[in-house]
This record gives structure tokens, C-alpha cells and sequence, in this order.
């Protein structure tokens, strides 16, 4: 996926695979490591404005987000 945020007429910067969103936005990002958020579990639900998403760990270990 790629993000691009436009800061003004002249001046674009764009996060990518490999360019972080938070050096992208000069903005530090708060990091949680996937285990302290799904525990012991392959699975968990985030509520955000007003739908529930899924967030699992795959067979391949790695995530997906999905609503």
C-alpha cells in the first residue's frame, strides 16, 4: 500500500513499503509489538468509528486487517 501526504502545492512527501509513515510525516509513531496486542490468541476485534474490524495473524504469520 502506498500513502501520500500533501503537506503543500510544492511539497509532497509519500511513505512506502520502505519508507516509514513516521518519518513520512516527521510525526513519531507509537509501536506495539503483535504479540502484547493478540496475546496468546490468532485473533482480536477494533472498533472504530462505529464498525468492527478484524485484525488475525494468517498460517503464513502475517497480518490482516479486515472489516
Amino acid at each position: 500500500m502506498h500513502h501520500v501526504l500533501t503537506t503543500s502545492p510544492q511539497t509532497r512527501l509519500a511513505s512506502s513499503p520502505d519508507t516509514p509513515l513516521a518519518q513520512a510525516t516527521s510525526t513519531p509513531l507509537k509501536r506495539l509489538s503483535s504479540t502484547s496486542l493478540m496475546g496468546d490468541g490468532r485473533a482480536l476485534e477494533i472498533e472504530h468509528g462505529g464498525r468492527i474490524y478484524q485484525l488475525r495473524i494468517t498460517q503464513l504469520n502475517k497480518l490482516i486487517l479486515t472489516a
